[in-house]
């Protein structure tokens, strides 16, 4: 059996861990699409219209829009398909699942004076699908080597020589429990001899690259999964005919696994290295709450207002991660399998607030046509304690990496007897200043409802691309691969009144 060690890494482990990197905070503040048939068939324009289960993460008013009790049950089959360009090569991956997607109710009652209904309700959705795969081959003109150099400056070559009657293994711990992550990957580099110390005094803390050539025929395999889930508790209010106000008290949840393995091969000789892999595991589980507040106003029978303001979601996180070597050279094989797991002392994460504006017209029986802009400030993101250095630089460079995003979604629904027919489109900006290292969203749905006395069936097609341009690793490593992201979903949810 495996032996798997447990080492905590504070203080200074924490301030260099790779783990908290801008592009998982981007991962971990985005929602994609989801929830009930009819709400997806629209793309979310839901915000002044309230009446679905799914509209309440839109707006906390529209559960008092509802005449009478309800609940809904979703079901999707979502699939992705991955292009992906890197060096010279091409090369597609797609793949899809079937996931309980949704599930809420809400009760309503009549109210009293100036409150004429009063409603209560619960809703969970599964706010953002991990699941991700693709393969980056090519031939690139860097060398991961690079990666182990950029951690090796200023580490002392002490610390990455073993001692009489140690082994790899228990160097590769004692350097997590004792000095830093960044120490940790410098002796990876030494021990699998991809970078030589500048001399060989044990004080030594400056490093040269052991791979001279420029032409790495390289492989990498990126897989992730898990997903973020929201469960929603909601209480609503409509005051005399015109107008409702509500609000929402959200838990959310989320796991995530990420799983990378480069394969490099040495084009050219004259390298220290001919051939190497190299895996990295990093998983995260988190916990938090947020809170909306909102208000739908009918400025007259046809036309209805809403807004809605969510707070940021706070988030507690805890990380852990694996690695393995394996390096082939002139001196042999050296593998490096520490069975160690990095666990990390949790920190806190903060999302940024929302603020999004609807404005709806209602064809009477005869449907509608809905639009709904939102507003999150991505730069706004914050990584706590904020008194650790580490935190403070990452949050510096959050600001100055990601900007403000807009987001909007325009949908619409024409009734014909039991019959209903959908339709919706949505754009939402990149949250980089650059725009390269992840482009702008595009989306397109289609929906299709029939109603049975007091059940509904209701199914909805939506299609999302989204171009990304990701690094392979952090640090030194500069190499990005370029992604024709498409995101499928086809939904079907059952409706009742109860």
């Amino acid at each position: 059996m495996k032996k798997v060690l447990i080492i905590f890494m504070i203080g200074i482990g924490l301030s260099q861990v790779n783990a908290q990197t801008i592009s998982d905070a981007v991962n971990y503040s985005t929602e994609n699409l989801t929830g009930t048939a009819r709400y997806r068939g629209v793309s979310g324009a839901f915000g002044a219209l309230g009446g679905d289960l799914s509209a309440l993460n839109n707006n906390p008013a529209g559960s008092a829009v509802f005449n009478q009790s309800f609940v809904s049950l979703s079901l999707s089959s979502d699939g992705y398909d991955n292009q992906t360009h890197y060096g010279d090569g091409i090369t597609t991956n797609s793949s899809s699942d079937l996931d309980f997607n949704q599930l809420g109710a809400v009760f309503v009652s009549n109210g009293t004076g100036s409150v004429t209904k009063l409603s209560f309700g619960f809703n969970y959705d599964r706010s953002n699908d991990f699941d991700n795969q693709f393969l980056a081959s090519g031939v690139s003109s860097n060398s991961i080597s690079n990666y182990f150099l950029g951690y090796a400056q200023g580490t002392p070559l002490e610390l990455l020589e073993l001692q009489n009657g140690e082994t790899l293994d228990e160097l590769y711990q004692f350097l997590g429990e004792n000095e830093s992550f960044s120490a940790q990957q410098a002796f990876l580099g030494y021990q699998g001899y991809l970078i030589d110390p500048e001399s060989s005094d044990l004080n030594n803390t400056a490093y040269t690259n052991a791979q001279n050539g420029n032409a790495f025929d390289q492989e990498y395999r990126y897989t992730s999964f898990g997903n973020n889930s929201r469960y929603t508790l909601n209480a609503a209010a409509q005051f005399g005919e015109d107008f409702y106000l509500g609000g929402n008290i959200n838990i959310h949840a989320f796991n995530f696994t990420r799983n990378t393995l480069l394969f490099e091969d040495n084009i050219q000789q004259n390298n220290a290295v001919s051939s190497l892999d190299f895996e990295n595991d990093y998983r995260a589980f988190g916990s938090g709450f947020s809170a909306q507040i909102g208000a739908i106003y009918k400025a007259s029978q046809s036309l209805r207002l809403g807004l809605t303001l969510d707070s940021p979601t706070y988030y507690t996180i805890s990380e852990e991660t694996e690695q393995f070597l394996r390096t082939t050279s002139d001196l042999g094989e050296t593998v490096i399998n520490p069975n160690v797991i990095n666990v990390y002392e949790d920190y806190e994460f903060q999302t940024p607030a929302k603020a999004t504006g609807s404005i709806a017209y209602v064809f009477g029986a005869g449907g509608f046509l809905s639009f709904d802009y939102s507003y999150q400030d991505y730069s706004s993101i914050k990584f706590r304690p904020e008194n650790d250095v580490f935190f403070q630089q990452l949050n510096a460079d959050l600001s100055n990496s990601l900007k403000g995003v807009s987001t909007f979604r325009f949908g619409g629904e024409f009734l014909a007897g039991s019959w209903s027919f959908r339709g919706g489109y949505r754009f939402q900006e990149s949250p980089y200043a650059n725009q390269t290292t992840l482009g702008d969203l595009t989306g397109y749905s289609l929906g299709l409802g029939y109603a049975i006395g007091n059940a509904r069936i209701d199914v909805a097609y939506d299609w999302a691309k989204q171009e990304q341009n990701p690094a392979l690793h952090d640090g030194a490593f500069t190499n990005t691969t370029f992604i024709d992201h498409i995101n499928t979903s086809l939904v079907a949810t059952l409706s009742f009144k109860l």
